[in-house]
C-alpha cells in the first residue's frame, strides 16, 4: 500500500511542476492571463512563439513519461506481482496528469494534460 501512495504523491509533484507558468515568467507575462488563459504548451506557443511553447510541450510530456517509468521501478523495488505492478503504473500515469491539471502550485488551475497523457501513453507502451 505504501508502494501506492509513494507512487501517487510523486507522480503527483512531477506532474504539478508549472512548466507552461516558469515559461511565462521567463517571457515577461503571466501566462494564465492571456490567450485561453490556460498554462499549457499549446497557449504558450500561441502567446510566446515556438521559441517558449516547444520546450512547455516536451518538459510537459516527461511529465507523463517519467512518473510511469518510475512507478514501474518502484513496484518491482517493492516486489509487487505483475497485476499490482501495472495498477501502480496505472496510479502513477493518473497522478502526473492530475498534477498537471491541478497543481498545488497555481491554486489547483493548470493545463488540460494533453501533452502529459501522452506522454503517459508512450511512457506505458
Amino acid at each position: 500500500m505504501l508502494c501506492f501512495a509513494g507512487t501517487a504523491l510523486i507522480a503527483y509533484l512531477i506532474g504539478a511542476f508549472p512548466t507552461g507558468y516558469i515559461a511565462g515568467k521567463l517571457g515577461g507575462i503571466d501566462i494564465r492571463k492571456v490567450g485561453s488563459g490556460n498554462p499549457g504548451a499549446t497557449n504558450v506557443t500561441r502567446v510566446l512563439g515556438k521559441r517558449f511553447g516547444y520546450p512547455v510541450f516536451v518538459i510537459d510530456f516527461c511529465k507523463g513519461v517519467v512518473p510511469v517509468l518510475l512507478a514501474a521501478a518502484i513496484a518491482r523495488q517493492c516486489g509487487l506481482g505483475a497485476f499490482a505492478t501495472d495498477l501502480c503504473i496505472a496510479v502513477g500515469g493518473i497522478f502526473s496528469v492530475v498534477g498537471h491539471s491541478y497543481p498545488v502550485w497555481l491554486g489547483f488551475k493548470g493545463g488540460k494534460g494533453v501533452a502529459t497523457s501522452l506522454g503517459v501513453i508512450f511512457g506505458i507502451s
